[in-house]
């Protein structure tokens, strides 16, 4: 027997006609790429991506063609995301911050149609348009006033373009399992490898972020995401924010300390969105310049581990709450969420610090488990690691175009590639990326704990841990520090300052400063690069493991 409710197909579009309807004029607000905030609204941001919609179709576009953005977080993205999905096409958004090889290879095995792009990165699409043969048309998201001359052939000015329509038009019905977006992983190791969401995926991952446990988006909210629409959904806040009619505010090009700092301070944000690198700018602006967060009450931090005195500059300094956030691209991408539990209101300082930085707890539609390399499930006892799987309505169940179908298993189980251990109450902790952990004398040591523990000497701006050759035990950790602005400090000193904090065996035998430390596209420490960069880096003469 079946149950007798009405077929409502989880469309994306919808999201916004319920944002218009409902939350009509909550502002969307952006720091445009030409300068000047604009503000509008869902009713007009609805009524903007119909109009593109209907030119999107004129152009020929239809179902299931890829149509690439490559664009800031502004009220223009917006309506390009909705207005593709909206006649069934899939939006896919690309990182400008990819090589260009990578970026002319993405595209070609996509095979977009069209392009829609910022001023900043037209200069980039100038190179790369030409290698793409499946490339029809561009369009430069900016006014008649900004449009740039281009060598380009067949460009259009936005505004000009979405004008040649009247915008009587009606979203397009289809099945909700129907294509929506697409995005590549990273590729820091090989190709990078295409991620398809589906209407339904992506409508039931923005409801889940809704969860107080989660993101606790409401209507009273206003929401900053500075992760941008290019990484990975923006971690879904394109849909979870117009869905609670939370208002909604975007950075666009504005990603410095002082820049999201006067954002988040003017438009009276209460929550924001962003990886570890955004907000120790914003820490070090407001270290320097000073300054309040008197309306912000929390901020979402994923992309990379967290480190402690992230969290306690922010709770302690600034008093808003952490939730340190966990996903991947291919999970739409949040997976856990780490914030406290009732029962630890009593707990010291120190511990409700370890709580926090554990990447936490998987939400509703996200089951996981970690094992062994027989695919034996371990113990939730906080200390056994092994691989980490998960699967859900919201996690890939294969790449584009079927590659690297090992990381699936027949029982849908997507092999993340991680590291980690589950604690007895639940809360994950990735202790590396797999490719990333260091086997020294038949042990493994977790180089993201080394480094969110050297970032909290008071002297140190970023850290990161690498594994390099030993001559006995295989491999010691090495630890490769960028020091704050005008700061000197010697190696002994992080090294006495880590030392009580962690097991002898594991302490780095060595400490190199730089001057920078290389990352992805996407933020996280680029280790393969790293790698590359200490390749002829020598131990000190050592028996064994220092401390």
């Amino acid at each position: 027997m079946l149950g007798l409710m009405q077929e409502w197909p989880l469309l994306c579009h919808k999201i916004l006609d319920h944002a218009a309807n409902w939350h009509g004029t909550r502002e969307v607000v952006s720091r445009s790429v030409e300068g000047p905030i604009h503000r509008t609204n869902y009713a007009d941001v609805r009524g903007r991506a119909l109009t593109f919609a209907q030119r999107l179709e004129r152009e020929g576009v239809g179902q299931g063609d890829r149509v690439a953005t490559m664009a800031w977080n502004t009220w223009r993205h917006l309506e390009c995301w909705y207005g593709i999905m909206g006649i069934g096409a899939i939006y896919h958004t690309l990182n400008p911050r990819l090589f260009p090889e990578q970026l002319v290879w993405i595209m070609n095995d996509a095979e977009d149609c069209m392009l829609f792009v910022d001023l900043t990165f037209l200069p980039l699409v100038e190179k790369i348009a030409p290698k793409v043969p499946s490339l029809r048309k561009i369009v430069v998201l900016t006014d008649r006033q900004h449009m740039p001359e281009t060598p380009l052939a067949n460009v259009a000015c936005y505004e000009e373009w979405l004008a040649e329509v009247d915008g009587d038009f009606a979203w397009k019905q289809f099945d909700e399992q129907t294509a929506a977006g697409m995005c590549y992983t990273s590729g820091t190791t090989g190709d990078p490898k295409g991620v398809v969401y589906s209407h339904r995926s992506n409508v039931l991952h923005a409801m889940a972020t809704l969860f107080p446990d989660v993101a606790g988006i409401s209507s009273s909210d206003s929401l900053m995401p500075v992760v941008p629409l290019f990484h990975a959904n923006a971690w879904a806040t394109a849909f979870s924010t117009p869905m609670a009619g939370a208002s909604l505010v975007l950075p666009g090009p504005g990603l410095d300390g002082k820049s999201i700092y006067e954002m988040l301070t003017r438009e009276k944000v209460t929550l924001t969105l962003a990886v570890p690198t955004v907000w120790l700018m914003l820490l070090q602006y407001m270290e320097r310049e000073g300054g309040s967060l008197p309306d912000l009450d929390r901020v979402v931090i994923g992309g990379s581990a967290v480190p402690k005195a992230m969290i306690e500059a922010f709770q302690n300094r600034y008093g808003v709450k952490v939730r340190h956030g966990w996903g991947m691209t291919e999970m739409s991408p949040i997976g856990t969420i780490s914030m406290l539990r009732p029962e630890h209101a009593d707990l010291p300082e120190p511990d409700r610090l370890d709580v926090i930085a554990k990447q936490g707890l998987p939400f509703f539609t996200v089951e996981m488990k970690v094992t062994d390399d027989a695919n034996k499930a371990l113990p939730h006892d906080g200390k056994t690691f092994g691989r980490l799987k998960v699967r859900g309505p919201a996690v890939a169940a294969s790449y584009y175009k079927g590659r690297s179908p090992e990381q699936f298993d027949n029982e849908s189980w997507f092999d993340t590639g991680d590291v980690a251990h589950i604690d007895r109450e639940g809360y994950m902790q990735v202790t590396d990326r797999s490719k990333d952990v260091i086997k020294s004398g038949g042990e493994w040591i977790s180089s993201i704990e080394l480094e969110n523990l050297a970032v909290g000497h008071p002297d140190v701006a970023e850290a990161a841990v690498i594994g390099v050759p030993h001559p006995k035990w295989t491999e010691r950790p090495l630890l490769v520090v960028v020091l704050k602005p005008d700061r000197q400090v010697e190696k002994a000193d992080i090294l006495d300052y880590m030392r009580p904090k962690v097991a002898r065996w594991w302490m780095p035998d060595d400490v190199v400063f730089v001057q920078a430390i290389p990352h992805t596209a996407t933020g996280k420490i680029l280790k393969t690069e790293l790698r590359q960069t200490m390749r002829d880096y020598k131990l000190p003469d050592v028996d064994g493991p220092s401390g």
